[in-house]
């Protein structure tokens, strides 16, 4: 499974999916709701800018859920969970989430890819940092993706 918000799903996002299915027949691609948050897109667009990013791409499965990580990895019969770093503040937050996940899932292994360096500048704050002030995203977008209005 690749959780995240994926507030929106980025070519930094596909990067690390891309590598992942060269491990993994099947990746879940799971979009998480966090009640601390409003996001920017609401959930149905979150899939479909990651269904449009993902098109034509073999054993990608996106579904969105609302419990922890680990509780729909053990719904869904997942065993690995995958998630991409772009520095060492993001690999320590990692660590310590798979740390956790560790402790109460033991069945579950956390996987950390690091980005391919042409996109370790993406995050999707800056997207949306972007979108709010008009400004071109397309760079940090999977191509040909087509973002609501």
């Amino acid at each position: 499974m690749f959780p995240g918000s994926f507030d929106p799903f980025t070519a930094g996002h596909l990067n690390i999916l891309r590598r992942a299915l060269t491990m993994f027949d099947e990746v879940v691609v799971a979009v998480g709701v966090n009640q601390d948050k409003r996001g920017f897109f609401d959930m149905d667009a979150r899939i479909d800018i990651i269904k449009q990013a993902t098109d034509g791409l073999q054993g990608v499965t996106v579904i969105k859920y609302d419990n922890l990580t680990v509780d729909t990895c053990h719904e869904l019969g997942i065993h690995h969970i995958v998630r991409g770093v772009r520095n060492m503040i993001d690999f320590e937050t990692e660590r310590s989430i798979a740390d956790a996940n560790r402790r109460i899932a033991p069945d579950i292994e956390t996987i950390i890819i690091p980005t391919a360096q042409e996109f370790a500048h993406i995050s999707s704050s800056a997207v949306r940092d972007l979108l709010r002030h008009r400004g071109d995203t397309s760079l940090f977008l999977p191509e040909g993706v087509k973002l609501p209005e």
